[in-house]
């Protein structure tokens, strides 16, 4: 990639501060979600969210629609708003089941998977650096899952399989930016995603209650103030300034999960989830070094 330019210390100091926010806020979609349990059906409450979440996003498609897209572009939208919109519904799963904690940590490993993705279907060069850095990053995903010496149960299995669908997701987003400008591909993620998710929310449908759709509309809020936040931090600094913040995100996580839904602290979640994020850290500085054209994207950017 182009090298990245001179940043002054005040604008460093702004994407930190950026990032932060970006991590509290991811942190209290989560806190949301879990709060919402399994009452309902985990494809609903994904429906809901990007329903709402199109609405707010309506103005921002308007602004930047300049009529129907090709076929290739739209066929690029349709196939990662249906795999989007099933990662979603997996991670509604999870949140459900498995502590808060657990879920942010083993969410790390998605960047690890755009990485593999990005060598095997974009022709990115997997150097031998990075390949240490994608192996050491699924090392600490296992200490966090820790099979054979524990029971791992449907929870971990959904937030694991929702992994490499969000870095799919991100992959085709990659691609699309060659097509498209970032705000149509954001809302268009949106628009596919309800549309992706309608049909199964429709058969596992039950009436939500007030209360509910309260919540779900402030979790469509603070995903989509997230967004924003992330893409202000990134464009203040170097994500070698902020890639490492990530790891604050599990810290809330963990905040979140002990004081309001009495979750205990697992040192293996936290320990497992230091190490993915120094993984996925150190291949980011490994791109930034090697100023490639392509580079994958942070742990913070594979989100809901």
């Amino acid at each position: 990639m182009a090298p990245e330019p001179k940043t002054a210390a005040g604008n460093i100091y702004h994407g930190i501060l950026w990032m932060i926010l970006t991590g509290l806020l991811f942190a209290g979609v989560t806190g949301v979600v879990r709060y919402l349990g399994s009452d309902m059906p985990a494809m609903e409450g994904a429906f809901i969210r990007y329903a709402i979440g199109t609405v707010m996003l309506v103005p921002v498609i308007m602004r930047n629609w300049h009529g129907v897209p090709d076929r290739k572009t739209l066929q690029l939208y349709t196939v990662r708003g249906a795999i989007h919109g099933v990662a979603v519904m997996l991670w509604f799963y999870a949140m459900a089941r498995i502590p808060i904690a657990e879920v942010t940590a083993i969410g790390y490993v998605a960047p690890i998977f755009v990485t593999i993705g990005a060598a095997m279907f974009l022709g990115e060069r997997l150097h031998l650096r990075r390949i240490g850095g994608v192996v050491v990053g699924f090392i600490g995903a296992l200490i966090v899952i820790r099979p054979g010496f524990q029971e791992v149960n449907l929870g971990q299995l959904a937030q694991l399989s929702a992994a490499p669908l969000f870095a799919t997701s991100f992959i085709i987003a990659k691609k699309l930016t060659g097509r498209e400008n970032p705000a149509m591909i954001v809302g268009m993620l949106s628009v596919f995603c309800t549309l992706a998710l309608f049909p199964g929310a429709v058969m596992q449908w039950r009436s939500p209650t007030m209360e509910e759709v309260g919540w779900l509309t402030l979790t469509a809020l603070l995903a989509t103030i997230g967004h924003y936040t992330l893409t202000k931090s990134f464009a203040a600094a170097p994500i070698t300034v902020t890639q490492p913040l990530a790891f604050l995100q599990l810290i809330w996580a963990t905040l979140i999960g002990v004081f309001l839904f009495a979750e205990p602290i697992d040192p293996f979640v936290i320990l497992g989830g230091v190490i993915v994020v120094t993984a996925v850290t150190y291949i980011s500085h490994r791109e930034v070094q090697a100023r490639r054209k392509e580079q994958t994207p942070p742990a913070v950017a594979t989100k809901v």
